[in-house]
């Protein structure tokens, strides 16, 4: 699937947090790079690699890159990856921190443990649905997280929903022409492509009307072509 892996990161001198030009909030008593961290460890944790952020931060007339790591941790950008902290033998404790939990279930992804992953990743979409909101940046990271072990595992009608919702949920959020919305809607309509006859056609309406939604009617075009063939429908 579609991933991004660079972020521009702008703070203000006031503290106002920008990533990619989407505004965050910051809570009162947290420091804007925390926020930093929360919202792009989702995505490197997802993909199982290190998301590069550029940072220009006015509140100290600083500009540096880093890396957020799929574990939670940051370095700086083109330093060797940091050696894996050993697990405490005979713990038998579960991950509990988020950054746990999101490593836990990338990596039972990246074992093809598809069962393992999709219960942990909807046990963290469920806590931060709660605890921030269904269409918060974290949450609908998180959600991006779940429809791409949705592919992965061969579910692509939750895939095609799940990417189809994004899409518009990032439209909503971030407004017309913006990358993320962009990318949940073509993973929706690949996704779509992979379905059976019989499942393909009862989404293919809501994945039409997301597609002319989101974009200019010449930019899906082709996609939307595509659909009408596989439905048997005229194209012109």
């Amino acid at each position: 699937m579609n991933t991004s892996t660079r972020y521009r990161v702008h703070i203000s001198r006031d503290g106002q947090l920008h990533i990619d030009s989407e505004p965050h909030v910051v809570p009162d008593g947290v420091d804007p790079s925390q926020v930093v961290v929360q919202v792009l460890h989702i995505e490197a944790a997802g993909s199982g690699q290190p998301v590069l952020v550029q940072v220009q931060d006015e509140r100290t007339a600083t500009r540096f890159d880093m890396q957020v790591m799929p574990d939670g941790t940051t370095q700086a950008a083109g330093a060797p990856p940091a050696a894996p902290q050993p697990t405490p033998a005979g713990t038998g404790q579960p991950p509990s921190s988020l950054f746990e939990r999101l490593a836990a279930a990338q990596a039972a992804g990246r074992a093809h443990n598809f069962d393992a992953a999709i219960v942990a990743a909807d046990d963290i979409l469920q806590q931060l649905t709660a605890e921030q909101g269904e269409t918060a940046s974290a949450t609908l990271e998180a959600a991006q997280f779940r429809a791409d072990l949705a592919y992965l595992s061969g579910e692509f009608a939750f895939a095609t929903v799940s990417w189809t919702w994004l899409a518009l949920a990032w439209f909503d959020r971030l407004g017309p022409g913006k990358r993320r919305t962009q990318i949940a809607a073509q993973n929706a309509a690949q996704a779509w492509m992979h379905l059976p006859p019989h499942e393909a056609g009862p989404l293919a309406s809501d994945l039409v009307n997301m597609l002319m939604e989101v974009a200019a009617p010449e930019r899906t075009a082709t996609i939307r072509a595509q659909i009408a063939q596989r439905l048997g429908q005229p194209t012109n």
